[in-house]
């Protein structure tokens, strides 16, 4: 698994298209590239989220997980130390700080998270658009409350946390308004992901922008991301490796592009 994963990752560093943009044809992805990605995130904000992130791996409280989806790929357990899934759960910085510029640029009028976990990723979202709410679905209730407590330690205050399964709650949270930007990354299975993709795709509007965590972490992810990539009303895909960033533009061909990140 994890020689299967190196291989693709040196495959990937040898097809990607350059960090800075040059040599892409589309404006639209070069100014993404060239401004959200390498935008810099405020420092403050990168303190106070990863202030909470030290405290989660000192934390020795034992939880007992309830997975909705496909559980976790390292810790087996459902009987699990908040310290071990604070180390391989949540989103590392330097993605976390891309989730808050994207945030930033794309988030507007609302966005909508599957898998809060501690709520690391959620907390990079919301500080990246405070005039926006970020609602966000835990299936977990144990992990649920520690994401709450860690919001509230935070003081981050856009933040709408809902627990529950992600194809109860979805519709629900689509209903009334159509998201901005999507993040998923809580259920690494094929069927469940496209069914979601396909919920969130009707009510996309032609700026929204869906961000799908850990697309090379199985070959069921990679097929399900290759079938996304496929999907009609996607216009623009952008693989960094461990996320896949798929966007509904109007008017721009299709194209499926893989940037270093």
């Amino acid at each position: 698994m994890i020689f299967s994963r190196l291989f693709k990752y040196l495959i990937y560093k040898l097809l990607s298209g350059h960090s800075k943009g040059h040599g892409i044809h589309s404006p639209f992805v070069f100014d993404l590239v060239s401004r959200v990605f390498r935008n810099k995130t405020d420092s403050a904000i990168v303190l106070n989220i990863e202030k909470t992130r030290k405290r989660l791996l000192n934390d020795k409280r034992t939880i007992f997980v309830n997975d909705l989806g496909s559980g976790s790929g390292i810790i087996k357990s459902n009987n699990r130390k908040v310290s071990e899934i604070a180390r391989f759960s949540p989103v590392p910085p330097k993605y976390g700080m891309l989730l808050t510029n994207m945030a930033e640029t794309f988030g507007s009028p609302m966005i909508l998270e599957l898998g809060t976990s501690f709520g690391i990723s959620t907390m990079y979202l919301a500080s990246g658009n405070i005039n926006c709410t970020v609602n966000t679905i835990e299936g977990s209730s144990s992990v649920s409350e520690i994401a709450r407590e860690n919001f509230a330690q935070s003081g981050i205050k856009n933040i709408n946390l809902t627990t529950g399964s992600f194809i109860d709650v979805l519709p629900e949270l689509l209903k009334n308004e159509t998201p901005g930007l999507v993040f998923i990354d809580g259920d690494h299975r094929k069927e469940p992901l496209i069914k979601y993709f396909s919920l969130i795709e009707e009510k996309a509007g032609p700026s929204t922008v869906v961000i799908i965590d850990d697309i090379h972490h199985s070959v069921e992810m990679e097929e399900a991301w290759e079938e996304i990539k496929r999907f009609e009303r996607v216009s623009v895909t952008i693989d960094i490796f461990r996320m896949g960033i798929a966007f509904f533009r109007e008017g721009i061909s299709h194209n499926d592009y893989t940037i270093r990140y």
